[in-house]
């Protein structure tokens, strides 16, 4: 999965920086584009529901925001994790065209607007992580698990805060799968704040 965006044109922070709609439409067309020439989809992103889609994350995003400034880059994650869900819930892309060798096995070919959508959110992840707070991400093996995308879409279409749960997986941290939407029942909420450990719950 190629994960590359253009860098913000602003001296803001880069999580000040994303949360102007502008900011938003010019990274997300990046990331189709850089998505498109690696999977050989073209796609069709409707602005309108883009733009209703970010309207909700800004607004969870606000809702949840910690006061204690030491679960920050925690929130980052989970942050990621709400906008998968605001994609997921206002589906703004759609596939119009498909590459001829498709292949069913391969998740960017199982799921292409799920796979766009995990780019995207994985992209802004990383870059804030890395410019905000000097860490770096990572990336799960079940990144390219079909079995594992399977799980991901059937649930989601479910249960849509369930991604939240799931980009945590991709990035190779521990979900929280009882209670994804909710920031304070994070495993990395506690590590960060210094509450007792405890798992994540289960995928139900």
């Amino acid at each position: 999965m190629q994960i590359l965006m253009t860098e913000p044109d602003s001296a803001l922070a880069l999580h000040k920086e994303a949360q102007r709609l502008r900011w938003l439409f010019e990274a997300f067309e990046h990331q189709q584009h850089v998505t498109e020439q690696e999977t050989g989809f073209t796609y069709r992103t409707d602005r309108h529901d883009l733009a209703l889609a970010f309207a909700d994350w800004l607004k969870d995003f606000e809702a949840q925001k910690p006061a204690d400034s030491r679960s920050n880059a925690a929130y980052v994650g989970f942050a990621a994790g709400l906008m998968l869900r605001a994609l997921i819930r206002h589906t703004p892309s759609s596939v119009s065209a498909r590459p001829k060798a498709a292949q069913e096995n391969d998740p960017a070919h199982f799921w292409p607007e799920g796979y766009l959508y995990v780019a995207f959110c994985l992209s802004v992840r990383g870059q804030v992580l890395r410019s905000d707070y000097g860490e770096r991400q990572y990336q799960s093996g079940k990144l390219g698990d079909l079995r594992t995308w399977w799980s991901f879409k059937e649930n989601t279409s479910e249960d849509p805060s369930r991604a939240i749960g799931f980009l945590d997986l991709f990035a190779g941290c521990e979900p929280a799968w009882d209670v994804p939407q909710i920031f304070r029942g994070r495993p990395g909420f506690r590590l960060a704040t210094g509450q007792p450990g405890q798992t994540g719950g289960h995928l139900r």
